[in-house]
């Protein structure tokens, strides 16, 4: 049976004839396409990177919305990594709780590639201006398997296999996400995963009904393969197995098929097929704590990948501020802010999103 999804599509395409579906396929461009400007972003790190080679390792950093909210400064011995708030996300994100997250991911990734070439360094923080800095000490080379997941590593929001982790698979997750004060949280056992599912549904379910949240997601969703790569940045739909479309008409379809119901059905499946669920928790509610738990979360994330492990994010009831004391509840931690939730569990790959060249990062 033909979906009234495909069907739209179908006959917006073809309203024109064929002449207009071959100009619409051109303008649009083509998965080969996107995947050739894409990947050599991706390429494996040289056995002795510059400083742009471990910035562009930087990069690969999960974010959210991929908006990749972060600059680069070089400096002698040392890179510094400043939040970049022309691509915040207010709605979402209204004091920045994500945004030093993925510049906690993105210090960690830096981190990890620069020790696994034989030159560890340390990461701070400086409250004072938002800065995280990090400088070259000494050492033998370390972290080579997370090193090398780092291009691999992709937020992969498709069904995964219902398969279960055993207690060595999860204990070698938790002992890479350790990072000073913060605490993960993993959850296995179906029922509670089952209640996690409703707040992240209920979470879902208030942000959809949002017009100023969905506004914002439209800003930085990408619909076809040339308008990903073009831009390097944003949601493109594909990378989470939805079928790509001209820029013109997604957000049309998206206000036509995008239910929080439809929406719901689709996460609950994707959660029932995880092996388990991670809830990160920093010790305070600052930007401090949340660049470590940034940090844990990508080593995490990087850890999984080395393993053959997919993850994706499900942040609904972290970024809707009236569920996060149910969650804390939940996970046994009432009175603290959880931070991030993911899904994780094997599963297929899907495409990589983009990400912009180094060049328009560095400051």
């Amino acid at each position: 049976m033909v979906s009234r999804r495909n069907l739209f599509i179908g006959g917006a395409l073809t309203l024109g004839g064929a002449g207009a579906v071959g100009s619409e396929v051109w303008r649009m461009g083509t998965m080969a396409d996107y995947t050739a400007a894409i990947d050599p972003l991706r390429r494996r790190l040289p056995a002795n990177p510059d400083a742009r080679e471990l910035i562009r390792f930087a990069t690969l950093a999960a974010n959210s919305h991929n908006t990749q909210a972060w600059q680069f400064r070089l400096e002698d011995e040392r890179i510094d990594i400043l939040p970049d708030r022309a691509r915040a996300t207010p709605v979402v994100d209204p004091d920045d709780h994500h945004m030093f997250i993925s510049l906690g991911c993105a210090a960690e990734n830096l981190a990890v590639a620069a020790a696994s070439r034989g030159m560890p360094g340390e990461v701070q923080f400086d409250a004072t201006d938002g800065e995280i800095s990090f400088s070259r000490t000494t050492g033998a080379a370390t972290d080579a398997d997370l090193s090398d997941a780092i291009p691999l590593r992709q937020s992969t929001r498709g069904v995964f296999d219902e398969s279960v982790l055993n207690p060595a698979d999860l204990g070698s997750l938790a002992v890479a996400a350790r990072v000073p004060d913060v605490d993960l949280i993993l959850i296995t056992d179906r029922l509670q995963m089952g209640q996690l599912a409703d707040l992240i549904a209920a979470g879902n379910t208030a942000q959809l009904a949002d017009p100023a949240f969905m506004t914002e997601l439209k800003h930085w969703m990408r619909f076809s393969p040339r308008g990903a790569a073009a831009t390097g940045d944003g949601l493109f739909g594909a990378t989470s197995g939805n079928p790509t479309m001209p820029d013109w008409l997604g957000p049309m379809v998206l206000d036509w098929v995008f239910t929080a119901e439809t929406d719901n059905k689709d996460t609950a499946a994707k959660i029932a097929s995880s092996a388990g669920l991670a809830v990160f928790v920093g010790a305070e509610d600052n930007a401090a704590s949340w660049v470590q738990v940034g940090r844990a979360c990508q080593r995490f994330a990087l850890k999984a990948t080395a393993m053959g492990l997919k993850h994706a994010f499900l942040n609904q009831p972290v970024e809707v501020a009236s569920l996060r004391p149910d969650l804390a509840t939940l996970i046994g931690m009432p009175g603290r802010r959880p931070d991030l939730v993911m899904r994780f569990g094997r599963g297929p790959a899907l495409p990589f999103s983009a990400r912009r060249p180094v060049g328009e990062v560095i400051i």
